[in-house]
This record gives structure tokens, C-alpha cells and sequence, in this order.
């Protein structure tokens, strides 16, 4: 098992008693293409999840609509009765059509029916961690998250989710939402190439609040990559662990959550935790996003 170091460090959530190494794992691609149905190996699936316990990653990012269902299934077949010191984070606003499409899911009825859902599927009596993911697909759209906020505060109330986060959302809606409740992560699309919450990150950083990025390398641009290419064969390195290893030192409030289901690209992912970054490479890399 590796060390927490070796794992990118520690992070607490602020008001929780939470810890977690700050490389974690996001399940999302444990279910089939387009994160639909299921994957074509199950037994692979469940593989990858249990080296990444036994690496010492403690974190690990879910939603029961990836799939929908599969992928919190299988995390319970794979990890029930879970390690004492394993934070599962969840998240709730979104469902799948019949079709695959990706759907709002904004009423409180839908709020409460899916928090169900995840209880059940992943065999909990309480969520450590439900982000409330509003927002366009990569995006947020600003909107008053007031309804849909109060539906989740309602189900902490009831024990059902230990601790609240949001997901593509602004800092302005971050502002409300903290009007309202305590708010322990934000959870949003955030890259080398992708940098507009580069002052978001800052402010929730100077809270104590934890930030997520997700697509770590989506949106790259031909020369972006180009760049990244070429800095990532000088150190030895996949571009993907460069792209991670920049993230973790971006700021001591960032957790990583890179999803496979592989058990090759959960090795080079966790790798990234300890890959180490020149000063000149740091500001070569920054300067990818300028």
C-alpha cells in the first residue's frame, strides 16, 4: 500500500471529521460506453476498484445515474462492507434517458427519489458526501439553486447525507448555497486548458473548501496537447500524469478523482501523485492555459 505522501498527501473537509488521501478515484467509467448499461467485464470492473483500495486510495466519486445504477452495483459488490476509513462521495440532479441522453433531475421529489437510489444501491444508511450537480453539462448556467438546495438540506436533516457539496456551479451560486448550509467541495470542470475557476479555486481554497476538477485533460486544444506532449516526454511521463501532477500542485485544496477501467491506467494515474514538477515546468505548464 502506498503512503498518503506517495498518494498526493492528506486533505480534511472543513466542519467534518473526513480524511482522504488527495489522489482519489471516479468511478464514472467502471459502467459501458457512454456511461450506460453495463461494462463488458464486471469482474474487471470490480478488480480495478479493489487495487485501488489496496493502493490506499480512501475516496472514491460516484453518482447512481452513471449507468444508471451500475456503477454504485458494483462498487457495493466489490467493496461491501467497506474499509472504516473509505469516503464515498455521491452525486444527485441528473438522470439518464432511455436513450442515454443526460437529464436534469431538479425536483425535490427527484432529489429524495435518488438519494434512495444511491442508498440502496450502494447498501448505506447515510452518504458521507452528496454534491448537488446543477448547471449545463461542462457549465454552469447561474440559476438560483435555492429549491433544489433545500431538498438536499432536508435529507441531511433526515441523516440521509452526512455532508452537502455542489457540482458545476459558479462562485455565485457558491455564495447562496453557503447562505443556506454548510458546503464542503465544489466539484467542477477545471484543466491545464481550462482555467476560468482559477479564482474560484483561490476563494475556496482561503474557506477550507474542498474543489474537485473533473476532465482533467478535456478541451485541449492541438497545440495545448502538442505542448503537453513534448513536456511530458522530458520527464518520462504520460501526458495524463502531468495534467494530474499540475492539478495536485495547483493548490493544496484540490482532490483528484481520475476515473479508468483499467488496471494499467490506475497505475500510471496513481504514479501521477508523486511525479515531480520542476519549477520551470510549473510555469511552462501554467502557460499552457494562458
Amino acid at each position: 500500500m502506498k503512503t498518503s505522501t506517495q498518494l498526493g498527501g492528506t486533505y480534511k473537509f472543513a466542519a467534518t471529521d473526513l480524511i482522504v488521501n488527495r489522489m482519489g478515484y471516479g468511478a464514472m467509467q467502471l459502467a459501458g460506453p457512454g456511461v450506460f448499461g453495463p461494462p463488458k467485464d464486471r469482474d474487471i470492473a470490480k478488480a480495478v476498484l479493489r487495487a485501488a483500495i489496496e493502493t490506499g486510495i480512501n475516496h472514491i466519486d460516484t453518482s447512481d445515474y452513471y449507468g444508471p445504477h451500475v456503477t454504485n452495483q458494483i462498487i457495493k459488490e466489490a467493496l461491501y462492507p467497506y474499509p472504516k476509513d473509505l469516503v464515498i462521495v455521491s452525486k444527485i440532479g441528473g438522470k439518464r434517458g432511455n436513450d442515454g441522453s443526460w437529464l436534469k433531475a431538479l425536483t425535490r421529489d427527484e432529489i429524495f427519489s435518488a438519494a434512495q437510489d444511491n442508498l440502496r444501491n450502494l447498501k448505506l444508511e447515510a452518504i458521507d458526501i452528496v454534491n448537488l450537480r446543477v448547471g449545463g453539462m461542462m457549465t454552469p448556467t447561474d440559476e438560483s439553486i435555492e429549491e433544489p438546495l433545500s431538498a438536499m438540506i432536508d435529507l441531511k436533516k433526515q441523516g440521509l447525507i452526512k455532508h452537502i457539496g455542489l457540482s458545476t456551479i459558479s462562485a455565485k451560486q457558491f455564495e447562496e448555497a453557503s447562505k443556506m448550509t454548510e458546503i464542503v467541495c465544489v466539484q467542477n470542470l477545471y484543466n491545464l486548458a481550462s482555467r476560468s475557476d482559477d479564482q474560484f479555486i483561490d476563494q475556496l481554497a482561503a474557506k477550507g473548501v474542498a474543489y474537485v476538477p473533473y476532465f482533467p485533460l478535456g478541451g485541449f486544444a492541438p497545440l495545448q496537447i502538442d505542448a503537453l506532449n513534448k513536456i511530458a516526454t522530458k520527464l518520462n511521463a504520460t501526458p495524463m500524469q502531468v495534467a494530474l501532477a499540475w492539478l495536485l500542485r495547483r493548490s493544496p485544496n484540490i482532490l483528484l478523482i481520475p476515473g479508468t477501467g483499467s488496471l494499467e491506467h490506475l497505475r500510471e494515474n496513481i504514479q501521477a501523485a508523486a511525479l515531480e514538477l520542476p519549477d520551470e515546468t510549473l510555469a511552462e505548464l501554467s502557460g499552457i492555459g494562458e
